[in-house]
């Protein structure tokens, strides 16, 4: 659509959005009793925050009127409002080195996360010392960086190409055996943390029923949401014994899509009662067994909310992700700069409003010009009010728990030896092929 019509439906969508919102609240998508808060920015406090006060403590403040009660830390303390915005973005970047354009959006732009993809990867040498000078440039920070890439195994791979490559995850949900997804997912992150990396945004938890879809397919475990919710989560079990984070995705499931999001918005013309029985089991599941991060896809549910897609509708990433299935990590949109988002509006707005519903990280994958947009419209989101500071520390504190969850540093790698990782890929590939 062009896009000045399509902000003024983007208008009248949120007031109709507002209204699902309203009958939906009164279903099962409200705020239930017994879920848990989302963590205040005190959460975040280390252990150098004031200790509680004993019993003794207490007795001798009681006693004493003019003791005066310790005031608790700011957990933003020394935090800056770029400090803060920036750490709400993942960035791809251009290139096979630090280039002088890198360098500035990690250390002008503060960010988050990076992304890399093929194009910034040519051999194993060359990825350890891009990996190791993006973490030098951001000594600087309040943060480690989210290093991360998509390595799901099979066709999606970014590692070099001296690495065997594992089977795809629809050859090891046919083997039928179990223990080869949780094997591949300790192999992937191993292989991962080997080359500097922190984060790998597999596994795909997305159930592959629609044999028209041209982007999921052998990515998928497979088409029955079991079987995807057994080996997706042993997979991710696998890669968090790695100490890398998994963020699965792509929430709440493309695999009925005939739509690629990299080019067009996919529409899925799904009811809620469909996603609990089917596309949402793997993500229930994995939410059970301790997934850390979550991604959000960028397709259409006109029958959950007839406005926004996913990656920026209240109704699916707070009411639905949050509140019914109880979600606490960090849930990141899937990259703005795809053709879902970018042929209907404009990056930074879509970025505002991911944020405002619900998303922890946004992501723009391509193009220095993207990641300054967004983090430039998201700066003046909170300068406006339009984006409240409270709402920027809650999402904001999430990443930093997480971030301390698995001890982030900025320190350097070494170039691996390969030789165990290829042999281990090897074995897997027998054990899936052999019946």
């Amino acid at each position: 659509m062009k896009k000045n019509a399509s902000k003024m439906t983007r208008s009248a969508g949120w007031l109709t959005a507002l209204s699902l919102l309203s009958v939906l609240s009164g279903c099962s998508l409200g705020q239930k009793p017994g879920v848990s808060a989302p963590p205040q920015p005190s959460a975040i406090v280390t252990s150098t925050a004031t200790p509680l006060p004993s019993a003794s403590s207490a007795s001798s403040a009681t006693a004493s009127p003019s003791a005066k009660p310790t005031a608790t830390p700011d957990p933003w303390a020394g935090w800056t409002l770029d400090d803060k915005i920036g750490q709400l973005i993942i960035a791809g970047i251009d290139g096979t080195t630090v280039t002088d354009q890198t360098r500035e959006l990690i250390t002008k732009y503060h960010l988050g996360g990076i992304l890399l993809y093929k194009p910034n990867v040519t051999s194993t040498k060359q990825l350890v010392a891009l990996t190791n000078g993006i973490k030098l440039a951001n000594r600087v920070n309040k943060q480690p960086l989210w290093l991360g890439a998509d390595e799901e195994g099979g066709r999606v791979t970014r590692l070099p190409d001296e690495l065997v490559k594992t089977p795809t995850s629809q050859a090891i949900g046919q083997s039928g055996k179990l223990q080869l997804a949780r094997d591949t997912g300790a192999l992937l992150g191993k292989e991962m943390a080997a080359y500097g990396f922190n984060m790998d945004f597999a596994p795909v938890l997305d159930v592959n029923s629609n044999p028209k879809n041209p982007v999921i397919g052998d990515r998928s475990f497979g088409a029955k949401p079991a079987l995807v919710s057994d080996f997706g989560v042993g997979m991710m079990k696998g890669i968090q014994a790695s100490r890398v984070v998994p963020v699965v995705k792509h929430f709440p499931g493309h695999g009925d899509t005939s739509v690629d999001s990299h080019v067009g918005l996919p529409v899925v013309q799904n009811d809620l009662n469909r996603l609990r029985q089917f596309e949402l089991v793997p993500f229930a599941r994995a939410i059970a067994e301790g997934a850390d991060s979550v991604m959000v896809a960028h397709i259409l549910l006109p029958k959950i909310d007839q406005n926004n897609p996913a990656s920026m509708s209240s109704l699916i990433m707070t009411d639905l992700l949050r509140k019914e299935m109880k979600f606490q990590g960090v849930i990141m949109t899937d990259d703005l700069t795809m053709g879902a988002i970018t042929e209907h509006q404009d990056i930074g707005d879509a970025a505002v409003q991911s944020v405002l519903a619900g998303a922890n990280q946004v992501m723009a994958g391509h193009g220095a010009e993207n990641v300054i947009r967004v983090f430039q419209a998201l700066h003046a989101a909170v300068d406006k009010g339009t984006l409240p500071v409270d709402v920027l520390n809650e999402r904001l504190s999430r990443i930093v728990q997480l971030k301390r969850k698995y001890a982030l540093q900025n320190n350097e790698v070494s170039v691996p030896d390969l030789t165990a990782f290829n042999k281990e890929a090897q074995r897997i590939a027998a054990a899936v092929s052999h019946k």
